[in-house]
């Protein structure tokens, strides 16, 4: 079964090496950019210009401006701010002015708020001697590159939850510590932090904490708009709930309260979104931007603020970026899209009846090794159940003879002579259900709604985006990883295929320190 932290703990010697590997990757990727920052001049000067606030500045930010001018630290202040380009500016600004214009509208406000807090508590006392621009990008570089550390922690033991390897585990990370968009987690972007909530809450949900998975998914959506379609986990654990009480156990009620609860908290995961837009559309079309003019977006039936920028600004739209001109866009994208795909297409082939019939196909014991499939109050007896049964193995009390005496009906009492089959409705014989003899692995039906959500993913990237951002766009999908991983160790050319992936993702690693820092473009 799917392993929550209580059964299959990692040592603390795995967890230290996880660690280490995630730090050295980020001191790697820093120390890569200031090399290439000091080697390379950059393409464009101005990163380092900070005009004035468009609203008016607080005591604190004049004596910080003041200080910026006369202070030692000014050569230092400015070289952070040097760092600040591409996408960082607007993150930057909006941290120190807010959401002046309306292609500020872009960047969803979690991760700017963070750095205004950390450069107003922790990093204050910095503030009067670089400046607070430079304390601002400062914060967003310490922000990312902490929660870039703990993404790796959580899709290690989101790893181990899946796939019990924890040598694919551990090369997993390995690949994610060093993916082709590495120069996007150590800079001013919403990867690293994006990463950390959506790792974290698949692995909370799959453990059993519906809540705590639904908050941190909501604040998923908080830094991007694609964290929306983590609710996508939530609704394929209810179907399947749902349909397990009311076919299977004839419980109508209970399948009515599984839908109602899971469309709630699916409500929960969009409401930060839909709530920056409606903070967009009063702000631009009723509040002090207004005067400015109406904008075409204010008057359309679903005024839709993220979408309009996204299409105007950058023409962004289905189909919009296939021009013959955008070509080596597609070929700088073709490896993370190549490998996406070659996962999806791997697992289809090897279980196309499961993936297209959304799981739906699965044996009861592929099921039984599911977590997301069944109820929580099922899945926490089957944790003590298989606890007591590791503290004593030689004990007739199994995880089999247990799952017979598992009522899921809510306040139900539990009988020990009850049939599994009186459970679920499904003939069962009394085999002992060890974890050895339960389906593993990418190809077990647990892997389903990551693997669709993956080709979600590649159809946004190829048809909807600029496709270059599907490196980084799908370096936040764990089946990434995974596939890579075990195309490495499985093929029959698995040798040459690791030194293929390796070399892609370390020449895309040092491209990109390269580049980006330096204000040329990458992806």
């Amino acid at each position: 079964m799917a392993r929550p932290t209580s059964l299959f703990p990692s040592s603390t010697q795995e967890m230290q090496r996880v660690l280490r590997l995630a730090i050295i990757s980020r001191i790697l990727v820093l120390g890569l950019i200031i090399i290439c920052r000091c080697i390379a001049g950059p393409y464009d000067t101005s990163a380092s210009l900070d005009p004035p606030c468009l609203t008016k500045l607080s005591m604190l930010d004049r004596y910080a401006r003041k200080q910026e001018q006369t202070d030692l630290a000014h050569k230092l202040g400015k070289a952070i701010e040097a760092t600040v380009v591409w996408d960082s500016v607007y993150y930057v600004r909006i941290a120190q002015c807010g959401y002046e214009y309306e292609q500020t509208y872009a960047f969803l406000p979690l991760l700017p708020l963070s750095m205004l807090f950390l450069s107003k508590t922790v990093l204050a006392p910095l503030i009067p001697v670089l400046g607070q621009r430079a304390v601002l990008a400062l914060s967003g570089y310490i922000l990312n590159n902490i929660a870039f550390v703990f993404a790796g922690l959580f899709l290690y033991k989101l790893t181990l939850l899946v796939l019990k390897d924890p040598k694919l585990a551990l090369r997993t990370v390995a690949l994610f510590c060093f993916n082709p968009a590495s120069i996007f987690y150590s800079s001013i972007y919403s990867e690293s932090l994006f990463s950390l909530l959506s790792f974290a809450g698949i692995y909370f949900l799959l453990s059993g904490m519906n809540w705590k998975a639904t908050l941190l998914f909501a604040m998923s959506s908080a830094v991007r708009s694609n964290g929306v379609i983590n609710a996508g986990f939530i609704l394929f654990q209810a179907m399947h709930q749902a349909y397990e009480a009311f076919f299977r156990q004839k419980l109508v009620l209970l399948a009515l309260q599984v839908l109602f609860v899971a469309c709630l908290r699916s409500v929960c995961v969009f409401a930060p979104f839909l709530f920056f837009q409606l903070y967009g559309f009063l702000n631009i079309c009723h509040g002090e931007s207004s005067s400015q003019g109406s904008r075409p977006w204010c008057t359309a039936n679903v005024p839709y603020l993220y979408g309009f920028v996204q299409s105007h600004y950058w023409e962004v739209g289905f189909l919009r970026y296939f021009q013959l001109k955008q070509l080596p866009n597609f070929l700088l994208a073709s490896p993370m899209l190549l490998l996406g795909a070659c996962s999806v297409i791997e697992y289809a082939v090897k279980n196309s009846w499961l993936l297209f019939s959304l799981g739906f196909k699965a044996s009861y014991a592929e099921r039984e090794t599911a977590s997301i499939f069944y109820f929580v109050q099922r899945r926490k007896k089957l944790n003590e159940i298989a606890m007591r049964t590791e503290e004593f193995p030689n004990s007739a009390f199994t995880l089999s003879s247990a799952s017979e005496n598992v009522h899921i009906r809510k306040g139900a009492k539990m009988n020990k002579h009850t049939n599994i089959q009186a459970v679920t409705g499904v003939e069962h014989s009394n085999e002992n259900f060890s974890s050895s003899q339960m389906e593993k692995g990418l190809f077990s039906c647990l892997t389903v709604p990551f693997i669709l959500q993956l080709a979600f993913m590649i159809f946004i990237a190829c048809f909807v985006m600029h496709v270059q951002v599907a490196t980084r766009f799908l370096s936040v999908s764990p089946p990434i990883y995974w596939f890579a991983s075990y195309f490495m160790e499985s093929s029959q050319i698995g040798f040459k295929l690791g030194y293929i992936v390796w070399t892609v993702f370390l020449s895309y690693l040092f491209v990109g320190c390269l580049l980006f820092p330096n204000f040329y473009p990458f992806t």
